[in-house]
């Protein structure tokens, strides 16, 4: 038998099977750096009784933008991308080299489910992969594109990730997109199920690309931010426009460069990855007098996580009037999201920077601002509003005994005593500034702060 022929024409069999993926592989990676491991992995179907040449996976080493990653791509080609237990291991084993030799992962995902032939193994197969993949998260980065369809456990996969990216052809179901169009009484197409508009509840770090290009462009801005955590930049810049407006636009002007993850999810609180005076950060901007519920308190959870394990300095732009007031939230997850929050948020040993930008209210100075919980820094904008209520109104409401002197709480919380010239009195701020001068003192402060 001649070896050499046998193993060109099995390499030609898992080639005909994954020209689509390779060519999506090498859209995503630099040119000719691909090198594919574990290719020779075969397993015979019992359902349909065939050979799923690769596995229906393609698993290797790669870099994007000259950055190195190990790559694990689904093949929708067989078996719908289908998950099964040999190569749920073989996603597993690519898995612990990354961890091994400490390098970041993408996923390009494409898949309708499992392998319906394999019953209760396909189960064990997904159970070792998931537990993996969350044992790996805060090691090294995971990057998950959603290539098309992902349905089933595939999209708890892409849950676990860091960076989740999303195309025109995107979409996202954890069960299939015709069974829940069907349940909710529509004929909706899959993106209106799953895709990047749809999903404005879900709470993933979703960012959205047009095509594989642009995802890799995005995942090598991502991955600077990472790797290179200070480069040049221009560092005591005013900026004007801040005397003039300090909501989300303008406060973003201070970053060189910046990248936020999931946009569309609660959009008041903006989570952003970003350089100020060449410094990578971590920011949370809240735009607008927010007021806090159970989904924007875990976006912030979830982005205080990540800042904590790749060791982001974090950086907040306070505008939170605390707690919404409203039945719904009372009945729901919102104080155990804070008790999470500050216990995250305890754990972040790098800087930690408060800029009070609108007002901060209540819980909207305690958790976000207050030197208790951990600032090293806290800044307020001369136009600022600190305060325990957000009005005399307010605080009648809250008490609501019918003891409070109305003139006395009139003037305990007039405009003039939230100025937070009164909270620098109490030592509790570093120092009350001119809006366009904020750069100069946050990049001191980070050059002070940073290891």
């Amino acid at each position: 038998m001649d070896k050499i022929k046998q193993l060109q024409e099995r390499k030609n069999a898992i080639l005909k099977a994954g020209v689509s993926v390779r060519e999506d592989i090498a859209t995503l990676c630099d040119e000719n750096s691909f090198v594919e491991l574990a290719a020779y992995s075969f397993s015979k179907d019992l359902f349909y009784g065939e050979d799923a040449q690769g596995e229906g996976i393609v698993t290797g080493f790669a870099t994007v933008h000259g950055y190195p990653f190990y790559l694990i791509a689904q093949n929708f080609a067989v078996s719908n991308g289908g998950l099964s237990k040999a190569n749920c291991a073989k996603i597993a084993k690519t898995l612990n080299a990354a961890e091994k030799n400490e390098t970041p992962v993408i996923y390009l995902l494409h898949s309708h489910g499992v392998r319906i032939g394999e019953g209760v193994n396909v189960l064990e197969g997904v159970a070792e992969l998931l537990l993996k993949a969350t044992q790996l998260k805060g090691t090294v980065p995971q990057y998950a594109v959603v290539n098309g369809d992902v349905f089933g456990p595939s999209a708890a996969l892409v849950a676990v990730c860091d960076c989740i990216f999303f195309t025109e052809k995107s979409s996202l179901c954890i069960n299939s997109p015709l069974v829940l169009s069907a349940k909710a009484g529509k004929n909706l197409k899959n993106i209106e199920v799953g895709g990047y508009h749809a999903l404005t509840k879900a709470g993933l770090p979703v960012l959205e690309a047009k095509n594989l290009k642009g995802v890799s462009d995005s995942i090598a801005q991502i991955t600077e931010l990472i790797n290179v955590p200070v480069i040049d930049a221009e560092l005591n810049k005013p900026m004007p426009v801040l005397n003039k407006k300090t909501d989300a636009d303008a406060i973003l002007s201070i970053f060189e460069t910046s990248a936020e993850l999931g946009a569309l999810t609660s959009p008041e609180v903006k989570t952003v990855l970003g350089r100020i005076g060449g410094i990578s950060v971590a920011a949370v901007i809240f735009d607008g007098a927010v007021k806090l519920n159970e989904r924007n308190i875990k976006k912030l959870r979830s982005f205080a996580e990540f800042a904590c394990c790749y060791g982001f300095p974090f950086v907040t732009f306070v505008d939170c009037v605390g707690i919404e007031a409203e039945l719904a939230v009372n009945d729901s997850a919102v104080l155990k999201e804070i008790t999470e929050y500050l216990s995250i948020l305890d754990a972040i040993d790098t800087a930690k920077i408060a800029v009070v930008t609108g007002k901060a209210v209540g819980l909207g100075y305690s958790l976000f601002a207050a030197k208790s919980v951990g600032f090293d820094y806290t800044f307020a904008f001369a136009t600022a509003q600190i305060s325990l209520f957000e009005s005399a109104v307010g605080a009648e409401i809250e008490l609501a005994d019918g003891k409070a002197d109305k003139s006395k709480l009139a003037a305990i919380y007039a405009e003039e005593n939230a100025d937070p010239i009164h909270a620098a009195n109490g030592g509790y701020l570093d120092n009350v500034i001119e809006p366009q001068f904020v750069k100069q003192y946050l990049v001191a402060s980070l050059q002070t702060l940073i290891k």
